[in-house]
């Protein structure tokens, strides 16, 4: 027998609990089952399968179109629910919580489209979690990341078991879809927020898989709220990761409540470190609307029948969960909802990191050797997967602010120059704001000027992301009609700050959206700015006497020409008093 055929064979007997549910209408199966999860289906499959349940279940499944592709694919979603809500306003005006679950964002990793099409067939059948879509709305995104999956390889994942051939990681314009929450460059990523805007899911649930390391552990469960946002949200959050990891390790499974990525890279002594994700993140944007966001990684060294199924048994748990306590959830976030509504005046934590705290871990791995390579000279760690290994590794997960910024009394001016585009964005994401249909001149605002200002040195997700330091001071600034007003008294007040704060790890600055505001434009010549200097140091005693202080105690000032003439450019009735200005200032009052 060949090495492949008894690889198949080997798939196939592990995939045996999955096939035993299996109707016997093949219609309504997919290529992973037909074929022992060996394989998984194009995603033609989707389209045809989305259409035949909503034709198996029409009193209970509507499939629906939320966007197209680049290329002219449809995005495709199937809305499933027992009560017959199968509407936003529905769902809406019956209170009944909604959860978005997404398969294949990085649509190499493609266990949640198979698992979400076979745990909802076998829900709406009455196999698993009976009742749970009567009291709640399932919004299933098989394929997220659609012209990316139909990049289609056998080598798209080098280091994930099965199946034999996916799509692959970013979309055709090689966005990172989950990189894009915030800044929403891309049109898949707009299709999403508005799909999210219509439906307001209490949950929304992204379901990958993980690279890294090898260790027995087979799946990573962590969301938000947890260690940031409201605190009763948090609470509440706590038990739903924990009660999902416990139903989890029922059912055989060795699951983590952390994203298990080594601190130092490839180093499993080194440990963890806990955190809470920026909103780039699909698990961190939801926290910023005051909503939960869980992200679940499967281990990629686990073979893809493994995977599938302990992929559906996690949503058939998240189900399970969002039945029973969904509708307490709901009245959670309503509260997070006034409560950031008055976030006006006070601290607002931007970014987090863990303390110094550490805690010892017992952690599933193998036994591993550490020595250099012969190939790269590296030092590389080579594990032996036959040999199982209790890891005793230090944590970090006593996670506290470490940027905090007092929001805006009122909120945030975004000048007209800027007010069409940067609307744009807030429409995105369902963010209120006015337009002021008067100049305002000398208006009393906050403005934040950048007293160091870094480039990344090299492009990121086709931005030059931008970091700033300074403060914001008192100032009287000219506005022209046309400028947004948005206020902080909203609920997403934190999704505000998050875009509008220019030191927030993701705002619109820091993704180099006003870079050029932060670029010299004009200049003088260096012998112009010789006559301009010699001129200042005979009509202004406190530039001379400035300019001798700093060539006595700067020594490489002194010795740099530029520097020198810098000093009087920037003193000269002709220096851009906007350069390093932060175009977007706030307002108290």
């Amino acid at each position: 027998m060949s090495a492949t055929r008894l690889l198949c064979l080997c798939l196939a007997l592990i995939a045996a609990p999955l096939q035993a549910a299996a109707p016997a209408d093949d219609a309504l199966r997919s290529v992973a089952e037909r074929s022992g999860f060996v394989q998984t289906g194009r995603y033609d499959e989707v389209i045809r399968l989305c259409a035949a349940y909503a034709a198996r279940w029409p009193q209970a499944l509507r499939c629906i179109d939320f966007g197209t592709t680049p290329e002219g694919r449809p995005m495709k979603a199937l809305v499933a629910s027992t009560s017959g809500a199968l509407t936003p306003d529905a769902a809406h005006a019956r209170q009944l919580p909604v959860v978005l679950i997404q398969g294949g964002i990085h649509a190499g990793e493609i266990d949640g489209k198979d698992a979400g099409l076979l745990a909802l067939r076998e829900v709406l059948d009455g196999e698993l979690a009976k009742g749970a879509l009567d009291r709640q709305v399932l919004v299933f995104v098989p394929v997220f990341n659609v012209d990316g999956h139909e990049r289609f390889g056998r080598w798209n994942r080098p280091n994930q078991v099965g199946p034999e051939a996916m799509g692959w990681r970013t979309t055709a314009q090689n966005f990172n879809l989950n990189r894009d929450y915030l800044k929403a460059d891309a049109p898949e990523m707009q299709a999403m927020l508005r799909l999210m805007n219509d439906w307001d899911p209490i949950l929304s649930v992204d379901l990958h898989v993980t690279d890294g390391a090898k260790f027995q552990h087979d799946i990573s469960i962590t969301m938000e709220p947890v260690h940031a946002g409201d605190a009763a949200m948090q609470k509440a959050g706590l038990a739903l990761r924990g009660d999902v990891v416990k139903k989890l390790a029922q059912q055989g499974s060795l699951p983590l409540s952390f994203y298990p990525s080594f601190v130092v890279d490839d180093d499993p002594a080194s440990g963890f470190a806990d955190n809470v994700p920026p909103p780039r993140f699909s698990h961190g944007y939801p926290l910023l609307r005051n909503r939960y966001g869980m992200l679940v990684e499967t281990h990629s060294w686990k073979d893809y029948p493994t995977r599938v199924r302990i992929t559906r048994n996690t949503i058939v748990a998240v189900l399970e969960q969002t039945a029973q306590h969904g509708r307490e959830w709901l009245q959670l976030a309503d509260a997070a909802d006034v409560l950031a509504s008055r976030l006006g005046g006070t601290p607002v934590a931007l970014t987090y990191a863990p303390s110094d705290t550490v805690r010892t871990i017992d952690f599933l791995g193998y036994v591993y050797t550490r020595t250099p390579s012969e190939i790269s000279g590296a030092l590389m760690t080579r594990y032996d997967d036959t040999k199982p290994q209790v890891w005793h590794l230090p944590i970090k997960d006593d996670i506290r602010p470490a940027l905090s910024v007092t929001a805006p009394k009122l909120g945030y001016l975004v000048p007209a120059a800027d007010a069409s585009w940067v609307a744009a964005k807030l429409r995105l994401h369902s963010i209120a704001f006015e337009t002021l249909s008067d100049a305002q001149p000398q208006r009393a605002v906050q403005a934040f000027r950048a007293s160091q200002v870094t480039f990344a040195p090299r492009s990121f997700e086709s931005h030059q992301m931008l970091t700033l330091a300074g403060d914001w001071r008192e100032e009287t600034r000219d506005l022209a009609a046309g400028a947004l007003l948005v206020p902080i008294a909203q609920p997403k007040a934190r999704l505000v700050m998050a875009l509008l704060e220019p030191q927030a790890p993701d705002s619109l600055a820091a993704w180099g959206f006003f870079n050029n505001a932060f670029e010299q434009k004009e200049y003088m010549e260096a012998y112009v700015a010789e006559d301009v200097a010699r001129d200042m140091l005979v009509q202004d005693p406190q530039v001379a006497a400035a300019f001798t202080d700093r060539l006595a105690h700067d020594a490489d000032f002194a010795q740099n020409p530029r520097a020198r003439l810098a000093f009087f450019a920037q003193r000269a009735p002709s220096w851009d008093e906007r350069l390093n200005l932060y175009p977007v200032l706030r307002v108290e009052r």
